[in-house]
This record gives structure tokens, C-alpha cells and sequence, in this order.
């Protein structure tokens, strides 16, 4: 009769186990193929994102953005890649994904930063930070609530792989 209580119990268990740990998603690991090319991290707030999905397929979206430039050494970017540059550049690759003109009330807040990174601050704490010429945070948001957010580094410093990186930033919330 032990036996079968221990077998029930250690069943239970293991069914619980592997439901908890199928729910935790790290965010390092590589989801779509264009995260292996570079570092990313990716938490996913919210699962349900269907209807947030449905917003940007339908252009249902509000952008903010900025850039921050170099501080400590000379920007790369700071002549030659705008605010309004980054913008036309994700409206690009937003407009390949548009499949309905359908209008909604809502609007999905798509957030995003363009960090170029400061290789002459003091407060780098590896050599490793220093290979990367900057990255991209992405946050997608509805009423007020983030539902995902993303970190892409890019590596030209002529900001030619910016738009790769938007790409994915944009492949990897569609999916979720």
C-alpha cells in the first residue's frame, strides 16, 4: 500500500515539475534564428498576445523612441543616424508585416531605445562589453502594461545592421 502512495506522490510531482519548469522561459535562450547571430535577452510578460499581435499586423501602433549617443568617447552615430532615421527604419520593416487595415480603439505602444555603447566609460565591467557597438531595447506595450520587452546588441558602428536588428526584434514578439 506504501508503494503505491510513493508511486501516486512521485507521479504528482513529476507532473508538477515539468509544468512549472515548461512555464519559465530563460531569456537567453534563442527562439527565432535571428537571435543567434548576435546577444539578445527577451522577457515575455504576458502569453496571451494575440490581440497585441493583431494591433501591430494591422498598423494599430504608436512608436517612441530615442537614441542615446556616446558620452565618454567620440559618438559613431551621432552625424550620421537620426531619431528619424531609426523611425523610417522600423516603420519599414513594420509595413512587411502588415496584413489588415483593419482599425481598432487600441493602440499597441511599441517603445524602443537605440544605446550606442560608450567604449571609454569607466564603468565597463568586462572586455566583453567592449565588442559590440551598441543595442536596441524594445518594449511593447498595452494599456500601460508591458506585455514584451527585448535587447538586441548590434555591432556596425556605421549602424548598418541596425535594421537586421529591428527585424528581429519585430519576428521575435510576432513569435511568441
Amino acid at each position: 500500500m506504501k508503494i503505491y502512495i510513493l508511486i501516486i506522490v512521485a507521479f504528482i510531482s513529476f507532473i508538477v515539475y515539468g509544468v512549472f519548469n515548461q512555464n519559465r522561459i530563460d531569456p537567453k535562450v534563442k527562439r527565432v534564428p535571428c537571435q543567434n547571430s548576435v546577444t539578445t535577452f527577451e522577457k515575455i510578460y504576458s502569453t496571451d498576445l494575440k490581440f497585441a499581435k493583431e494591433l501591430l499586423l494591422s498598423s494599430n501602433y504608436i512608436i517612441e523612441s530615442k537614441i542615446e549617443y556616446s558620452k565618454s568617447m567620440k559618438s559613431n552615430l551621432y552625424n550620421i543616424f537620426s531619431n528619424k532615421q531609426s523611425d523610417q527604419i522600423l516603420n519599414d520593416v513594420l509595413s512587411k508585416f502588415k496584413n489588415s487595415d483593419k482599425k481598432y480603439d487600441k493602440k499597441l505602444l511599441i517603445s524602443y531605445y537605440i544605446y550606442e555603447n560608450d567604449k571609454e566609460d569607466k564603468g565597463k565591467k568586462n572586455k566583453d562589453a567592449l565588442l559590440y557597438a551598441g543595442y536596441l531595447v524594445f518594449e511593447f506595450k498595452l494599456d500601460n502594461e508591458i506585455l514584451y520587452k527585448i535587447q538586441i546588441d548590434y555591432m556596425q558602428t556605421d549602424a548598418s545592421d541596425i535594421k537586421s536588428r529591428v527585424n528581429c526584434a519585430i519576428e521575435s514578439f510576432l513569435t511568441i
